[in-house]
């Protein structure tokens, strides 16, 4: 069939106004405050003047690998969080949110273990490209391997986005199962999704940036630099976190969509 992504927004939307105190909650427990304590704890660096690209890729490459240990464990509470939230949009028997989270919890291993078959896979080919490109010394090939590991990171992410609802809703176990049933799912309208998905990330960053820009100056001027720092880290986290709550609604909506009535849920 083909993908609306008109009528999947106008369901994300609405499951989200249906369920909006406990979804914001766990949004809350599960995206805002991690997302919040990692801005204040582990502020990202800032390019210094004078420095170049090189430079500037090392100095990001070492802040990552400085907080790895932190992003980990991040990365799988917040993947049961995505977890519990499609719990609670999806089930029809509507669960409580302890039972949604103990739910998200069961089905967190399959669908990690699903994000790191996949990140192997992308990896493995991406790496491929970029050593062929490497090995010709041509700096052209060399701009096209990345561009060609960059269209396959995306195209990978379109195709796998559903693993969530596949885990949560059908209730599929298996993270290769899994991987292949969103993969079928999305045949067809992958494109769609695509920009559907962009559409949507593109609106909330720039409402985000806006937002963040004059809480920013209007802090500094009521605080200065430090009030500054942490009104942009309190309000964009809060942002981030309704983003990615809006996501999950989406991808669910998208799910119910292309999976049928069976998926259907709170979007009756």
């Amino acid at each position: 069939m083909k993908f609306d992504s008109n009528l999947a927004w106008k369901e994300a939307s609405a499951a989200v106004a249906a369920n909006r105190e406990v979804v914001i909650a766990l949004a809350g427990v599960f995206f805002l405050l991690p997302g919040l304590g990692m801005a204040l704890l582990f502020p990202a660096p800032e390019p210094t003047t004078g420095m170049n690209s090189k430079e500037a890729a090392a100095v990001i490459a070492d802040y990552y690998t400085s907080i790895l240990p932190f992003l980990l464990p991040l990365w799988v509470f917040q993947s049961a969080g995505t977890l519990a939230i499609l719990t609670l949009l999806t089930d029809r028997s509507l669960p409580t949110v302890r039972e949604a989270i103990g739910d998200g919890a069961r089905g967190v291993l399959a669908y990690v273990l699903a994000q790191v078959l996949l990140g192997v896979a992308v990896g493995l080919i991406g790496g491929t490209v970029l050593a062929i490109g490497s090995a010709t010394g041509l700096a052209l090939l060399t701009v096209v391997g990345l561009a060609v590991v960059g269209l396959l990171v995306i195209y990978a992410g379109i195709k796998t986005s559903l693993v969530a609802p596949v885990v949560v809703v059908e209730g599929e176990r298996n993270p290769v199962a899994a991987l292949k049933r969103s993969w079928l799912l999305t045949e067809g309208n992958s494109l769609r999704i695509g920009l559907f998905y962009l559409l949507v990330g593109l609106a909330f960053l720039v409402v985000t940036s806006v937002i963040v820009a004059v809480a920013g100056i209007i802090a500094a001027l009521i605080g200065g630099a430090q009030a500054r720092t942490i009104a942009g880290a309190v309000i964009s986290s809060a942002l981030n976190a309704l983003m990615a709550l809006y996501f999950v609604a989406m991808v669910a909506a998208t799910h119910r969509q292309l999976a049928g009535p069976s998926a259907s849920g709170v979007f009756e």
